[in-house]
């Protein structure tokens, strides 16, 4: 079973935002790398098949693969970088209350990629999230 972390995407209103904010000139080449200040005890656990879930403006919305997880810097400049997949995947809207941090999700808790989801055509991800907030779907 797999380990996922679950993560607010602080700035952005939606996937396409991300994907705006990672297409800046200064980032083309580089790796996706998620910066933190703490490492996740459970790294090896998330390295292996889990993936970064974004939470935007209250519901979950994508996900990213997790290649790998590393600790750098000494002292008080030690932090944790995650590095992750280029490809992000829609998921099914979940809707969850804000948090800090991060936090770990298990495989039983994580939504379905909205891809093999079986509602034929996909929603609009507003609607989706909205429909997810009053119980409809």
């Amino acid at each position: 079973m797999n380990l996922h972390l679950l993560k607010l995407c602080v700035g952005c209103d939606s996937v396409e935002d991300l994907l705006r904010w990672r297409r800046a000139p200064q980032e083309k080449g580089r790796p996706w790398i998620l910066r933190t200040r703490q490492t996740p005890r459970r790294a090896d656990e998330l390295i292996d098949g889990g993936s970064l879930y974004r939470v935007f403006r209250g519901a979950i919305l994508s996900r990213q693969r997790i290649e790998a997880v590393a600790t750098v810097g000494e002292g008080l400049e030690r932090r944790c970088e995650i590095i992750l997949d280029e490809a992000i995947v829609l998921t099914v809207p979940t809707v969850r209350r804000p948090f800090q941090g991060w936090r770990y999700l298990e495989a039983g808790e994580a939504p379905a990629d909205l891809a093999e989801a079986e509602f034929g055509e996909a929603p609009p991800p507003e609607l989706a999230r909205r429909l997810r907030e009053i119980g409809a779907w």
